[in-house]
């Protein structure tokens, strides 16, 4: 990403026109949004109404222009409580009317002017549901949004959007995880401790943990499965995060470690898609993904439907109508997307392990999927008895 004069950009971007580029060469003219300049990422939409900021800067999004199909954005700012991470991560931002005037009691400035602040390139004022309908049909692709200066021949732009790196292949976890351990002390009085594998957690993650009595103990997403029982974990956790989980070698190592000692297991995302391969299970591109706050999903074992937060462009193949026999004894589909009936949970029958491919936690809601928690806490105790 480059950014041409930052510090005056907020100031020119409502004037400045912008262009998006598809790398199959479909574009879109607007104007800019955010800071000026160039980005480049892989284009993907989130069907959210609201929870822009949480989706900002939720570290599954590095390398990402995420556009949003919501046809206004920006109408309750930005406020210092609910951001996931210290630092906005998507690469782009498209949105199709931001609001002119934040109107939020917690609102500390627009969101433009955060974009801007943290160097994000957007463009505003395009035709997102023609985008969006673009993608379902061909698929995400890389994308190049230029604004400013960096405004040349549509050809030239094609050729730049065509040289950036592809998801698939990308090993991106240890990028955004911490890179130095930390601890989130429980709330009350302390019943657990667990280990927390980093691929790119959110803030809202281990307090979750932390409202049921769990000292969460994160650890960078190199951490060796020592560095991970040094701490004494009643349960191990591992996060969402962003790329390709085919590159994820060294957490699938972890993993598979964590399981042979039977610890009670949990993951969620990026997490789940590890559980996936630990088991002997492959992953796969999905065509455009799962991105938003309103996913049906099945909880099989219950028959109850969630709606849930989701954010991935991967998915387990795992098979839906049967108990797969693994290495690790048996295991099955615990949740299912009623939409196109993707993988959304895994469970081992003979282990205390379970994953789920979307977010629990969910900042900014729904709060469906909150139980999930205390199905960890369960393992733990059921463990512990």
């Amino acid at each position: 990403m480059t950014i041409s004069n930052p510090g005056n950009a907020s100031k020119r971007a409502a004037a400045s026109p912008a262009v998006l580029v598809l790398e199959d060469g479909r574009s879109f003219r607007g104007r800019a949004y955010g800071a000026v300049g160039e980005t480049f990422g892989e284009a993907v939409f989130s069907t959210g109404m609201t929870g822009y900021q949480e989706t900002l800067t939720d570290p599954s999004y590095h390398r990402q222009v995420v556009v949003m199909t919501a046809p206004h954005v920006g109408n309750t700012g930005v406020n210092d409580e609910d951001p996931e991470s210290q630092r906005i991560w998507v690469s782009g931002y498209v949105v199709r009317d931001p609001a002119r005037v934040p109107s939020n009691w917690r609102s500390r400035r627009s969101l433009d002017e955060e974009l801007e602040r943290q160097g994000v390139v957007g463009i505003s004022g395009i035709d997102t549901r023609a985008l969006t309908r673009h993608l379902r049909e061909r698929g995400a692709m890389r994308v190049g949004i230029f604004s400013g200066n960096a405004i040349a021949d549509e050809g030239m732009l094609l050729a730049k959007v065509r040289q950036a790196p592809e998801m698939s292949g990308a090993d991106l976890s240890a990028e955004v995880a911490t890179k130095e351990a930390y601890v989130v002390p429980a709330i009350g009085t302390k019943k657990f401790t667990v280990a927390a594998i980093d691929l790119g957690i959110k803030g809202m993650t281990p307090h979750r943990m932390a409202e049921r009595g769990i000292e969460v103990h994160v650890l960078p997403a190199t951490a060796t499965l020592e560095e991970v029982y040094a701490v004494r974990p009643d349960g191990v956790f591992f996060s969402n995060g962003p790329g390709d989980p085919s590159t994820a070698e060294h957490p699938v190592a972890v993993m598979r470690g964590v399981l042979e000692r039977r610890t009670p297991l949990f993951g969620i995302c990026f997490g789940n898609q590890i559980l996936g391969r630990a088991l002997g299970f492959g992953t796969y591109k999905l065509k455009y993904g799962h991105r938003g706050i309103n996913q049906p999903v099945q909880d099989r074992t219950t028959g109850k439907v969630e709606v849930t937060a989701h954010n991935h462009g991967f998915a387990v193949d795992a098979p839906l109508d049967k108990v797969s026999d693994t290495e690790f004894g048996r295991a099955e589909v615990s949740h299912v997307c009623l939409n196109d009936q993707v993988v959304e949970g895994l469970q081992l029958l003979d282990r205390p392990a379970f994953s789920v491919q979307y977010h629990p936690e969910a900042a900014a809601g729904p709060h469906d999927a909150a139980y999930l928690f205390d199905r960890f806490v369960s393992l733990m105790e059921g463990q512990r008895a």
